[in-house]
């Protein structure tokens, strides 16, 4: 109703506000879409910090109650709402998200202790959307050294969370390179247009200035489609 105009969106987040005691994953994983949705439109507008700290309000409770650990009987969708809210928290600046999510990284990169599968993403997203050019160089040497194609894509997903300027059109020539299978491609390009206002605005020129090698590529195949589409 209110993306169709007939009920304010204040209407919604105080629907939202509701749901701070949810446990289901369903529920916050629709939630977090819809926010998700929401922050990108203010992203053009005075609001955006605003819904960030909305963000950390509506997900730090069940964020504290998850923490970053397993508990003995957790199913597997308990996992991944940890991953979800995690992520949501990292990468919407909650303080102490970004602490723990720093300090799990740099003993990750050390070795001294593996992230688990399921808590990588969130981790990767919260250290480059608050991170810099070493974060960033650290990320694609783990790209580089990953044994698995699965670790690979994980991180292209989550590389056009970077804020800053020159390193989002580090990312996109990245995109190009030999290093990303060219059925990849599309979503490091896809992971920039969806970081930030700048990330679309840099994505959407890098496509067309692209484009031939883009079109050629793909010819006309489904993933020209995805590749407009994001």
């Amino acid at each position: 109703q209110a993306r169709a105009g007939i009920i304010s969106t204040v209407e919604v987040l105080k629907v939202m506000e509701a749901f701070v005691n949810e446990p289901n994953y369903t529920v916050w994983s629709d939630l977090s879409c819809n926010l998700g949705i929401l922050a990108t439109l203010l992203s053009h507008t005075d609001f955006y910090e605003e819904i960030q700290v909305f963000v950390r309000d509506v997900f730090s409770p069940i964020g504290e109650r998850l923490g970053w650990d397993p508990k003995p009987g957790e199913g597997h969708l308990d996992a991944l709402l940890r991953g979800l809210v995690l992520g949501k928290l990292g990468k919407a600046g909650h303080k102490a998200t970004l602490e723990e999510a720093r300090r799990r990284f740099k003993d990750h990169v050390e070795g001294k202790h593996i992230l688990s599968a399921d808590l990588r993403s969130p981790v990767y997203v919260t250290v480059l959307k608050h991170g810099d050019s070493s974060t960033l160089d650290t990320m694609l040497k783990l790209h580089k050294q990953a044994d698995m194609q699965e670790e690979k894509n994980r991180i292209e997903r989550v590389l056009g969370a970077i804020s800053q300027p020159e390193l989002i059109q580090k990312v996109l020539t990245f995109a190009l390179s030999e290093e990303v299978r060219p059925q990849d491609t599309v979503s490091v390009i896809g992971g920039v247009a969806g970081g930030s206002k700048q990330g679309r605005k840099a994505a959407w020129k890098f496509v067309r200035d692209n484009w031939e090698e883009l079109y050629n590529r793909y010819q006309g195949g489904f993933l020209i489609s995805r590749l407009i589409k994001v």
